[in-house]
């Protein structure tokens, strides 16, 4: 279930159970109307206000339950929508894998395409095509896919012993300008927010400094002290070669970097 298709499924609930209130309401004051107290109407708001009041409960679970399964077959569309598109990622890798190699072969293209023809029919499963009836094909859903299988064709070694540097370059370009295109539309449904603590730098380091709180030191020691006491190890010399590693791993961390010693004046 697409996000349109959830949000207008959601929207006539509400309308619904607004109406559904509304009556309520209606019936419940209808004695207090001037012009309907006394009269029949104010019988058929009374009775009806009792038929709601009775039935409250199983309106409830209904629309509880017709809203369980709304969410969960958009639970279920959102899941193949993410497989769906790992499978495009795969096979935007896999095709500038192959267009990376100056000399591709046979099966090198073979696996390439199988990559692309997967993506294409596995999209049956999360989308059907747009103006598709039940005379009708249609159209496919996100063409740049079709876009990349040919290229990919294009750059069949079947048609040609070898491509050029320029051939290729201009094959990847395309396929990277296909992709993004997908990125760009494909992902607006699975509604994606921005990161509440980005980094937005490029260089970014940790700001953090080595060291632990006293605490977890002391209880570093405790285990070290504790492990010292019991039992030998079943094997000595691995003991000893973790200490080392761990010893040298230590110092080495204390040492300036390359990058710091090259920075002092």
């Amino acid at each position: 279930m697409t996000r349109h298709r959830l949000t207008r499924t959601l929207r006539r609930t509400y309308v619904l159970l607004g109406f559904v209130l509304a009556i309520s309401l209606g019936a419940k004051l209808a004695v207090h109307v001037p012009g309907v107290a006394g009269t029949w109407l104010e019988v058929i708001g009374k009775d009806l206000y009792d038929y709601l009041k009775d039935m409250a409960l199983v309106l409830v679970t209904v629309v509880a339950a017709y809203l369980a399964q709304v969410f969960q077959r958009r639970s279920r569309f959102t899941e193949s929508l993410e497989q769906e598109w790992r499978q495009i990622v795969r096979t935007k890798t896999a095709l500038l894998a192959f267009l990376e190699k100056p000399y591709p072969s046979t099966d090198d293209y073979i696996v390439a395409f199988g990559r692309i023809s997967e993506s294409i029919d596995t999209m049956r499963i999360v989308y059907r095509n747009a103006g598709e009836t039940k005379t009708l094909v249609g159209l496919f859903p996100y063409a740049p896919l079709h876009d990349m299988r040919r290229v990919l064709q294009a750059m069949d070694p079947r048609l040609k012993s070898s491509f050029t540097s320029a051939e290729r370059g201009l094959a990847q370009r395309a396929i990277s300008q296909c992709f993004a295109a997908l990125r760009e539309n494909f992902l607006e449904e699975l509604d994606l927010s921005e990161p509440d603590h980005p980094l937005l730098i490029s260089g970014g380091r940790r700001t953090k400094v080595p060291g632990q709180t006293p605490s977890a030191q002391a209880r570093q020691v405790r285990q070290r002290e504790r492990n010292a006491t019991s039992a030998p190890s079943a094997d000595v010399e691995v003991d000893a070669f973790l200490g080392r590693l761990h010893t040298t791993e230590a110092v080495a961390s204390t040492m300036p970097t390359r990058s710091e010693t090259t920075a002092k004046p």
